[in-house]
């Protein structure tokens, strides 16, 4: 309260510590521009001109996601840095899912009480996952709440914008039996899984996110906070050069409960879980709980971050260019006849 009354600031609100913030991120946000790009940071809105010439009937499509409890551990590290690569990565892949390249993203940043150099911190993730998937920052929001949040914490919110030709909206109609799956490799956790992740590893087992896992060869905090892959810069060159029939992003759900979302009915996917080498951190999550493989296979990703779904004449030139580009990938699995009221996964 001051002398002349109360004011937004003696309620809780720092009006200043605000627009600071916007400062102070202008030059990493300008960054992620793109041509389109028409307005500076800080105006009511951000506009986007996008090169409709370029197609001809443009389809825009529309994502948005946050981090969830991953959160948490973020808090306790207090690393704030990689939080926003992971906001980014959850929207822009589900955009390329669809067979869309990514025009733009917006985020919504809730606190308690701003602190700035946190909030740098996590910005400075959303812009490199913006630069990573050649999208704009176009705009975003920093919501000061008093006694929304406990002190330290706060919530993130993303949504991204993306355009694809009509003709090449995936998943195709097109997905046969005889198509083989081809799994691209996670960077770890993504974003998925932490309240099960929490539960079991540092509830149950009492681990500290300090502690060296020598499976690991780091800290547990280090590997639960690697940042979600994007994508994007390896996904969409191939929706151009080659014949890819669908795009399944492993998220919430892992492979059994994502990968049928772009299955016609009367289509099953049998994946080969021999097929590639399942991280140490899905192991150690497993054993330590323990926690069933068919749990796991229904939360988490198991290393596979991303299923693309290829004709067997394409599978080999897809693989070519994913390892020229330097990415794990492995043919794990293939699409077979079903029943035709259903589809569904299965893990063998």
């Amino acid at each position: 309260m001051t002398q002349e009354g109360f004011d937004y600031k003696s309620a809780g609100v720092d009006i200043e510590a605000g627009e600071q913030v916007v400062r102070d991120i202008k030059e990493m946000v300008r960054t992620t521009f793109r041509p389109e790009v028409l307005t500076e940071l800080g105006g009511f809105s951000g506009l986007f001109q996008p090169r409709l010439q370029l197609y001809r009937e443009p389809v825009l499509a529309a994502a948005t996601d946050g981090v969830g409890t991953k959160l948490k551990l973020a808090f306790e590290m207090g690393k704030h840095d990689t939080v926003g690569i992971d906001l980014v990565a959850m929207c822009v892949n589900d955009l390329l899912a669809q067979g869309a390249e990514p025009l733009f993203f917006l985020d919504y940043l809730a606190v308690g009480k701003i602190n700035n150099e946190t909030a740098v911190e996590i910005i400075s993730g959303v812009a490199e996952g913006c630069r990573q998937a050649g999208c704009a920052l176009l705009g975003g929001e920093t919501a000061e709440m008093p006694g929304f949040y406990p002190p330290g914490e706060y919530d993130l919110a993303g949504f991204a914008v993306g355009i694809v030709e009509k003709k090449q909206i995936l998943p195709s109609k097109e997905l046969f039996p005889g198509d083989l799956l081809i799994g691209l490799a996670s960077t770890g956790l993504h974003s998925n899984g932490f309240s099960l992740v929490r539960k079991v590893l540092l509830e149950h087992a009492g681990l500290s996110l300090r502690e060296q896992i020598p499976r690991l060869g780091c800290l547990l905090g280090e590997e639960l906070l690697k940042p979600t892959k994007i994508y994007v810069p390896l996904v969409l060159p191939l929706l151009k050069d080659k014949d890819i029939k669908g795009i399944a992003h492993i998220t919430g759900g892992g492979i059994t409960l994502n990968l049928p979302r772009i299955l016609p009915h009367g289509i099953i996917a049998v994946v080969e879980k021999n097929r590639w080498t399942v991280p140490p951190v899905f192991r150690l999550i497993q054993e330590t709980g323990p926690v069933a493989e068919q749990e796991m296979y229904r939360t988490f990703n198991m290393g596979i971050g991303m299923i693309l779904v290829v004709s067997p004449a394409s599978a080999a030139g897809v693989l070519k260019q994913l390892e020229a580009a330097e990415w794990p990938a492995w043919e794990i699995g293939r699409l077979e006849k079903g029943d035709e009221h259903s589809s569904e996964v299965k893990i063998v």
